[in-house]
């Protein structure tokens, strides 16, 4: 059975969404993971997550969106960046393309933590509507799901864990050799409870929060592994789940 919507015809297309009301959107950035890790890191592992995901629960995965809010690393060269509100437009645009099949559980794979602020906004509101938006971030599923497999540093932004991924799904654009680890700096200003307006060369040279060169396939697969089962055991709570009692409840 075909899973992807870009593989399908428009009849097949038509049958899938005819008989279910599920579909798996995978989102991300384009942007420096350091410079060990290819610059569509984010897209390229949400992607993998979502559609092994659709594979094992037989639900449609559309293609990922690959640009993402993430101006914040501009001053690394190749990263491709847009506006929250920009962001936030064309996945409603995507979502409510989705609803006029009659999809309204929509699964959306976020692989890039700059996009979340705009993807809960986008969810609140398509609740009221009457779709049902939930956001999936594998790397906050495995903190809880594997809490040893690394430590703390290895967690952050193009460290271990998220090279260690890479590693297990294309180790072919990975190059170890390069991988670095690097102590973000502090802000002149920075007392703790601050919120400051900075970007990545601010906090680190190289792209990497931390530590890096820890990372393994072996890692990696636990990681890949340990999030989709989870994101697949959503899916199908979602299957069972009454649209009814996942959107906005009337007033009292």
């Amino acid at each position: 059975m075909k899973v992807l919507l870009h593989e399908m015809n428009w009849t097949e297309a038509k049958k899938y969404f005819k008989r279910n009301d599920i579909a798996i959107l995978p989102v991300g950035s384009n942007e420096q993971h350091g410079p060990q890790n290819p610059l569509g890191t984010d897209h390229l592992i949400a992607k993998a997550i979502a559609e092994e995901t659709a594979r094992r629960t037989n639900m449609l995965c559309l293609q990922v969106i690959p640009f993402g809010v993430s101006s914040h690393h501009k001053q690394f060269w190749g990263t491709i960046y847009i506006s929250p509100e920009i962001f936030k437009n064309y996945v409603e645009e995507v979502c409510l393309a989705l609803s006029y099949y009659g999809t309204t559980k929509i699964v959306i794979v976020n692989g890039h933590g700059g996009n979340l602020g705009a993807l809960k906004e986008l969810a609140r509101e398509l609740r009221e509507k009457g779709i049902f938006v939930s956001v999936f971030q594998w790397w906050s599923a495995a903190s809880k799901l594997l809490p040893n497999l690394f430590a703390p540093e290895e967690r952050s932004h193009a460290g271990a864990e998220e090279t260690s991924v890479n590693l297990i799904l294309h180790p072919h654009i990975v190059d170890m050799g390069k991988a670095v680890n690097e102590e973000p700096r502090k802000h002149v200003v920075y007392v703790e409870g601050l919120e400051l307006p900075l970007d990545t060369v601010d906090y680190t040279s190289s792209g990497v929060f931390e530590s890096s060169t820890a990372a393994s396939a072996e890692k990696g697969k636990k990681v890949f592994e340990a999030v989709v089962k989870e994101l697949v055991k959503h899916v199908e709570l979602l299957k069972e789940a009454e649209i009814g009692d996942l959107v906005q409840k009337p007033r009292v």
